[in-house]
């Protein structure tokens, strides 16, 4: 094979068939960088900044010689991810994991662990199982964007969770909310791309998710404690995951932005008071000893959980304040719009049309990753003046200084995720993503059980549900019609699978192994998390075959 593709940009339209006009042999050769990252991580143990590099490198190649996308335009897509990769992703996990240290720098971190002790009436697993399904929920219905995975992590890991547990429970217990993540964005992408009111694709989304929420919590049960976890804790998962669903099922008719969110609080809300009347039989080495004498009154409790309801009110405010004037337009009025150089015009969709893809959005106070940040500042400030009665002795200073000493432990951790974000963007608009999307469409009517399968890929490869309904929800809309589905349902699959898909993206595994300070396990945990992933992605499978066929009758929003 020569290379034809010019050193310069010139104009370029992604094609299916690139490779010897074949589609299926265009997608097999697209997807060779993501096989090559799984397998130099899990077989071969090579560090996870390594296999996002190699990756890179052969995907710009593959770009080059077998999608003859420009030399030139294959580096600037490769800069536009490692732009994306900085603000929005690596900037909130600055901020959240700095949160996070503030707690366990200046010593508060054994209050929380006091506080979610008396909770979960002093069993760990209990309190872990609120942390990683109810919070997790709750932040990324506000926040998204990786914040969530790096703030529940590192509380689990404070509440004496191994780090490899703590892990992979935050990233199962998260994968079910991000489709309606961050008030929604991958909802309402998929539902414009694909030509259908958003509002329908949720209320599929949510009829849908809401069977799939009642089994995460006996999966996170399985992973902290396996068969005795589900054996003695059944009752509060069943309740848990049977509230979660309903406000899954109940919310997008009402305002679906808010789906997660609703979820994940009425399932802390049933947690709490189903606690206070049934109390799990719990092992030694579960059971959280608090020492009496030192219980903490009501100050440090207030501190102890200052970092994170704080940073949900904050979140809170920025995205549902519509008082008087709409907060959340007013901060993304701030967003600064930027046509990527030797990207954007010369990069045409299939109609000859510039692609908006090539825009950045530089986000500033629409960032989460902003009010994280102003979150610990305040942190920052309350801490330093507050010594509980000397018992928690800090400065202002030394709060700060905290922040640049966790930017350098993350040093790896950034390039591993600035390069993810890189390999993510050469694929996509080299065309390598949408040609796996493509094959699985020629399967017509089957395509109804593979149509999640779509969306998680394209999370795995972007680390985005939003990304991933940009890039396929006009395929799945396209498809829908062609085998006589209903574009809705597929929709909502390509939504959910990506959220199922995030699981096992490598820019999610390298955010949360620096969150719980465990690097180099990205295999171990990918090994571990893939099962659940699949298992899931399967269950969501089977359940859209019977949606698109009606077997699901009135359960299915008309």
């Amino acid at each position: 094979m020569t290379l034809t593709a010019p050193l310069l940009a010139t104009a370029f339209t992604p094609s299916t068939t690139a490779v010897g006009g074949n589609v299926f042999i265009t997608a097999i050769v697209g997807l060779l960088p993501l096989i090559a990252f799984f397998v130099l991580m899990g077989a071969f143990k090579v560090a996870t900044h390594w296999c996002a590099i190699i990756s890179l490198a052969l995907s710009a190649v593959i770009a080059v010689v077998a999608f003859h996308m420009p030399v030139g335009m294959t580096a600037l897509s490769a800069t536009q991810g490692l732009a994306m990769g900085f603000v929005p992703i690596i900037y909130i996990i600055i901020a959240a994991v700095w949160l996070y240290n503030l707690t366990e720098t200046s010593g508060r971190s054994q209050d929380l662990k006091a506080v979610f002790n008396t909770i979960g009436k002093g069993d760990q697993r209990a309190q872990a199982l609120i942390v990683a399904f109810c919070f997790c929920g709750l932040l990324e219905g506000l926040a998204g964007f990786g914040a969530p995975v790096a703030i529940t992590a590192a509380m689990l890991v404070t509440l004496g969770v191994p780090k490899i547990k703590a892990a992979i429970a935050t990233i199962v217990g998260n994968g079910i909310y991000v489709g309606f993540g961050a008030m929604s964005i991958p909802t309402t992408t998929a539902g414009n791309l694909g030509g259908e009111d958003p509002v329908s694709v949720a209320q599929n989304m949510g009829h849908l998710t809401s069977i799939i929420c009642v089994l995460v919590p006996f999966l996170l049960l399985f992973i902290l404690d396996g068969a005795r976890g589900i054996r003695q804790l059944w009752p509060l998962a069943l309740v848990a995951g049977i509230a979660a669903g309903v406000g899954h099922f109940v919310t997008p008719g009402v305002s679906y932005e808010l789906t997660s969110v609703v979820g994940a609080l009425l399932a802390f809300a049933a947690c709490y008071l189903f606690l206070l009347v049934w109390t799990p039989t719990t092992p030694d080495e579960y059971h959280s000893e608090i020492d009496g004498a030192d219980k903490p009154d009501r100050e440090r409790v207030v501190l102890a959980l200052l970092p994170y309801v704080l940073v949900v009110v904050i979140i809170a405010i920025t995205k549902l304040w519509k008082l008087g004037v709409d907060l959340s337009a007013v901060l993304s009025s701030t967003d600064v719009k930027i046509p990527w150089p030797g990207v954007y015009g010369d990069l045409l969709t299939a109609d000859g049309e510039a692609s908006t893809s090539a825009i950045y959005n530089l986000q500033t106070l629409s960032n989460p990753g902003t009010w994280i940040l102003l979150t610990a500042v305040i942190v920052c400030v309350v801490y330093g003046t507050r010594s509980s009665g000397g018992r928690f002795q800090t400065s202002i200073g030394a709060m700060f200084a905290v922040l640049p000493r966790t930017i350098y432990t993350l040093r790896m951790s950034i390039l591993t995720i600035a390069s993810v974000m890189a390999l993510a963007y050469v694929m996509n608009f080299s065309g390598q993503t949408t040609a796996v999307g493509a094959a699985l469409a020629t399967t017509g009517a089957a395509f109804a059980f593979l149509s999640p399968v779509l969306g998680w890929i394209g999370t795995a490869v972007a680390g985005s549900a939003t990304s991933a309904g940009a890039l396929f929800a006009n395929l799945q809309a396209t498809a829908a019609a062609q085998a006589h589905l209903d574009p809705r349902i597929l929709l909502a699959a390509n939504t959910i699978g990506g959220g199922l898909g995030k699981i096992v993206s490598p820019q999610n595994l390298a955010v949360v192994t620096t969150a719980v300070d465990a690097p180099g396990t990205d295999a171990e945990i990918l090994k571990k998390s893939a099962p659940y992933s699949i298992g899931l992605l399967l269950v969501l499978c089977c359940l859209v075959l019977a949606a698109s066929q009606g077997w699901l009758g009135a359960y299915m929003p008309a």
